[in-house]
């Protein structure tokens, strides 16, 4: 199975549970509509089906039947692109900036990583903040 597929397949199921899933399924859905438009309507309502089985999978938190779902799309995702290969590089940025898409150049700018380090011997206090600090004690 194309490597695309296996992470496609497994993100499309995973995005079903996230705030990002409505801007996701149109994304799939516009995907879809240029492959093939007379299958729109059937993708979309099998996406519907889709979350409600991953939603109930997951409130029961049956594994078993959320791999068998992921196991499903990804078959049907290896169907298009055995049928043309080139749909990997569609899938792939399909996945990257809709599906599954990582934290944009703003918010990877704003990340940052702070090591603070301190040490407090003989009763002493050591305050640290990665920011403002108030510190207010009774004498």
């Amino acid at each position: 199975m194309d490597p695309i597929v296996l992470a496609a397949g497994g993100a499309l199921v995973s995005a079903m549970a996230t705030d990002g899933w409505q801007h996701a399924r149109a994304a799939v859905v516009a995907w879809f509509r240029q492959l093939n438009p007379d299958q729109v309507d059937s993708i979309y309502a099998d996406l519907e089906v889709l979350r409600d089985q991953v939603a109930a999978a997951r409130a029961e938190a049956d594994q078993t039947a959320e791999q068998t779902l992921v196991r499903a799309w990804r078959s049907r995702l290896q169907q298009l692109l055995d049928g043309d290969p080139e749909l990997a590089a569609e899938l792939r940025q399909l996945l990257e900036e809709h599906v599954n898409p990582g934290p944009s150049q703003k918010e990877q700018a704003q990340a940052r990583s702070v090591v603070m380090r301190a040490e407090a011997r003989d009763n002493s206090r050591v305050y640290m903040a990665g920011r403002d600090q108030h510190i207010a004690e009774g004498s």
